[in-house]
């Protein structure tokens, strides 16, 4: 079956999926990461397909990176998971002015 080109169309501009999955505060998993932006045992900055996300917590270990595939796994104890930014394309004024309040 042949395709029009609206739905040609519109398949360019899907985004790939985006999912957060938080077991026990322990561990989480984060798809749609396009960039490890920075991490420490406390902090993980990344940018992820629906903006900037910052994971904080205590003990923080990153246990997989799969860049090919933009999977992380987060191993600690998960305190705070935050958007810095709105997706719609603002990286740059919602990421710097939310981390330098």
């Amino acid at each position: 079956m042949e395709r029009n080109h609206f739905e040609q169309a519109n398949e360019k501009h899907i985004k790939p999926d985006h999912n957060l999955v938080l077991k026990g505060r322990k561990q989480l998993e984060i798809t749609g990461v396009k960039h490890v932006e920075s991490f420490d045992n406390e902090e993980f900055l990344l940018e992820t397909v629906m903006g900037f996300l910052a994971v904080r917590g205590q003990q923080l270990k990153m246990e997989n990176l799969s860049v090919d595939q933009g999977i992380v796994l987060i191993n600690g104890r998960i305190i705070d998971i935050v958007y810095l930014d709105d997706h719609d394309g603002d990286k740059a004024k919602g990421f710097f002015s939310k981390l330098f309040k």
